[in-house]
């Protein structure tokens, strides 16, 4: 009698070992100006009728281009943010219905910090102010090595 229980699973069979079975597609990065908002253009009455971007949208809009994320946006990117400043548009103009689908789409370009985590983005000053960041001082790197044992309490001197 070998051992108890059940003989191991296969290596290759085992949780977390499979490999992807969808295969990513590499794609060449090409980097795209962002693009003026054009005439907003809303319908009423069954027609299309020119309107003005709240100055709020404008603003929204300028903040993105500023942004970051914007370096990494592609044609593609600009062309689904061009149409979140139209669901912009429509909340900060009081239709208060928008504001969830625009929730959804902000967070695609890692709006918030819970966004960007999620997303695993990070800022590159956030790696060069630990950079700079003084030494540690000679009595915090001789005990940066001690450990605490289980069920350590107090210490007995000469113990």
């Amino acid at each position: 009698m070998a051992g108890r229980g059940p003989a191991p699973k296969d290596p290759k069979r085992r949780a977390g070992h499979s490999k992807d079975p969808h295969p990513q597609t590499l794609l060449r990065f090409e980097h795209a100006e962002p693009p003026e908002l054009p005439t907003l253009q809303v319908m009423k009455d069954g027609e299309l009728v020119e309107h003005t971007w709240p100055q709020r949208t404008l603003d929204w809009w300028e903040m993105w281009k500023a942004s970051p994320q914007a370096e990494h946006f592609s044609s593609t990117d600009w062309d689904f943010l061009l149409d979140t400043a139209v669901v912009h548009a429509r909340l900060w103009s009081g239709e208060m219905s928008a504001a969830g689908e625009l929730r959804l789409r902000v967070a695609k370009f890692g709006a918030t910090p819970e966004d960007r985590a999620r997303l695993r983005m990070q800022f590159a000053q956030a790696d060069e102010a630990d950079s700079k960041r003084p030494a540690a001082s000679p009595a915090k790197q001789r005990y940066a090595d001690l450990k605490v044992l289980p069920g350590g309490g107090d210490a007995v001197e000469g113990a």
